[in-house]
């Protein structure tokens, strides 16, 4: 959407259906399930506007939760009806903008690990099991702490990092490091081979400095969405 989205608040509904933009199988290209199959479960809307966003979350339409896990469990199998896809991936535009917590909670009784991808400004109450990785965004005054009801919650970190945007340039302290929560720096893909370049020498240096995981967009390396 590259920060001409509509900023989308929470909504509340009993979640038996959902705002959707895609479900598709696909190889998931970033943080600590880089290389993983998977499902991805694109909600619409979200709450910021980011520059970088490339992703597509404004055409979606409500789908019920249980045509949702149809479509989901159609797709974890390989054409000789085994089950190759366990990961399920919620993510969006901004996930927790929606009522998540029964579709998680079929899902996980379907036998599915799930994995939330949210920016980090809003929180539903989800099921113990829920893998959440937090990727934060600098809105303009900085990084903020993110919320306690959040925080204990979250199982890694994602930060996007540019050498040419003094906002994303470094990785803030946020609450990670006083629950020890692991951090993957990812270059942003600005979409210039020099610009790139330069992102990734800096995503090297800040992990060789500071011991931080890389994430490199696997997904677009392999040429899947």
């Amino acid at each position: 959407m590259f920060g001409k989205n509509p900023k989308r608040p929470a909504v509340n509904s009993d979640g038996t259906s959902l705002d959707v933009q895609d479900i598709f199988p696909t190889i998931q290209g970033e943080g600590p399930n880089t290389g993983q199959p998977a499902i991805f479960i694109r909600l619409g809307g979200c709450n910021l506007a980011c520059r970088f966003c490339d992703t597509e979350f404004e055409t979606f339409r409500p789908q019920d939760i249980a045509d949702m896990v149809s479509k989901v469990k159609a797709l974890a199998l390989s054409a000789t009806a085994k089950k190759i896809r366990h990961l399920v991936v919620i993510t969006g535009g901004e996930p927790f903008r929606q009522n998540i917590e029964p579709l998680c909670r079929v899902l996980l009784a379907e036998g599915f690990r799930i994995q939330i991808e949210t920016n980090g400004t809003l929180y539903r109450p989800l099921p113990k099991q829920v893998e959440i990785i937090c990727s934060p965004k600098n809105t303009g005054n900085g990084y903020s702490m993110i919320r306690d009801d959040l925080l204990s919650h979250v199982s890694a970190f994602k930060f996007i990092v540019s050498a040419h945007d003094t906002k994303y340039d470094h990785i803030a302290e946020i609450g990670q490091g006083k629950l020890g929560i692991p951090v993957y720096i990812q270059p942003m893909d600005e979409y210039s081979e020099d610009k790139n370049r330069e992102n990734l020498e800096l995503v090297k240096k800040l992990a060789l400095e500071n011991g931080y995981n890389i994430s490199l967009q696997t997904h677009k390396l392999l040429g899947v969405a």
